[in-house]
């Protein structure tokens, strides 16, 4: 079902046209709220109970395993992208001369940490080139087989949303024994992902973009086999008991149960824990089935006026329906995205292509205005 224009819930001038979702999403009115009435409280620390170190951030890992179909007992709150591919890094054992699959143009977090992982384990990172025919699914499954310890890939591919179909590449990891994980900061709060079909190991995922929260909020999902591995640093809010405040001193080598023992360190933040629990509260009260209905309107209208414009799409048979990268022979001017901030319009270039992400704030009328942009690019 599609959604009405919700650009009332955000703070943006009239004449802006905020095309870059992908980028950084602005913040819903009620996330901006949630953050000052943190700000207030951290600054009356009276205020603040022992309780309140685990209430909210109980009541986060919760929301997010609703997002995603999960259970919240398999929920870590971290940082960054990153934090939670050194997670899977620390724990996902690799031999010498084993494979750990990614794909061709992916964001660099989700190769950096294969490459470490590899160079200290003898293991190999294999590139999936990028598919003539945009099917990056068949193209992945075609390079996994029983050499392959890790397949590392995006639900849809950061530069120009090209689709990745997480079920079946699930399950032939499974068939060949290898980790799957997903980075999900493309695609978590947009588009439908869940947990019990797909069964990654490891879905990690930044908040700042689709999920509409703060930055340096994150989530990691790691699955069962996993929970009792290795975290990568040893905090107070890990161990068991930690609850009682008195008795911290009496050191416990037993964690926190489920994927807790992955949480970083001051995961309780007094002031990005209400804001996140806050914008998703809000992405689920829109449900992520229409969002991606809705969105898939206004990229469908995009890449049929870039067509017409001479500029090339991946097929919307496969491509997510919030993100569309448009590629123009022979490249872009050094200085596209300047002359469209010019007129108040806001997109990426993502390697070769004009990456364009609305959402629920954009109307068919932004996609107008920024076609109407397009065609006048010498």
């Amino acid at each position: 079902m599609r959604i009405a224009s919700q650009r009332h819930l955000f703070e943006l001038p009239g004449d802006l046209t905020w095309l870059n979702c992908s980028y950084m999403s602005p913040q819903p009115l009620s996330v901006s709220a949630a953050g000052r009435e943190a700000l207030t409280r951290k600054a009356s620390p009276w205020q603040v109970r022992p309780e309140d170190f685990f209430t909210d951030s109980e009541a986060l890992r919760q929301l997010f395993a609703r997002l995603v179909e999960a259970d919240g007992e398999g929920v870590a709150l971290v940082p960054s992208v990153s934090y939670g591919m050194a997670v899977a890094a620390a724990n996902v054992p690799v031999r010498e001369g084993q494979r750990l699959l990614v794909l061709a143009e992916e964001f660099p977090s989700n190769v950096y940490p294969w490459r470490e992982l590899a160079g200290r384990s003898g293991g190999q990172v294999r590139t999936v080139p990028r598919p003539p025919d945009g099917n990056w699914t068949r193209a992945l499954l075609a390079e996994m087989d029983e050499r392959t310890a890790l397949v590392a890939v995006p639900h849809c591919h950061w530069t120009d949303g090209g689709l990745v179909n997480l079920e079946p590449v699930g399950a032939r990891a499974r068939e060949v024994g290898a980790a799957l994980l997903v980075d999900g900061t493309q695609s978590v709060g947009a588009l439908p992902l869940s947990v019990a079909r797909v069964q990654p190991d490891f879905l990690v995922t930044a908040g700042y973009k689709w999920l509409m929260g703060p930055f340096s909020q994150g989530y990691l999902y790691v699955a069962p086999r996993w929970r009792d591995g290795r975290p990568l640093e040893h905090n107070w809010l890990l161990r068991g008991g930690s609850e009682d405040f008195a008795r911290l001193v009496d050191y416990r080598d037993d964690f926190q149960p489920g994927a807790r023992r992955f949480d970083v360190g001051e995961r309780s933040n007094l002031i990005l824990v209400p804001m996140a629990l806050a914008a998703l509260r809000q992405v689920l009260a829109w449900g992520i089935a229409d969002i991606q209905d809705t969105l898939g309107v206004l990229t469908r209208r995009v890449a049929q006026g870039a067509q017409a414009l001479g500029l090339e799409v991946t097929p919307e048979a496969q491509r997510a329906g919030h993100l569309v990268g448009l590629k123009r022979p022979g490249g872009y001017a050094p200085s596209v995205l300047a002359t469209l901030a010019a007129r108040q319009i806001f997109v990426s270039v993502r390697g070769d292509r004009l990456r364009v992400s609305p959402h629920l704030y954009n109307t068919e009328a932004d996609v107008d205005r920024l076609l109407e942009a397009l065609g006048t690019l010498g």
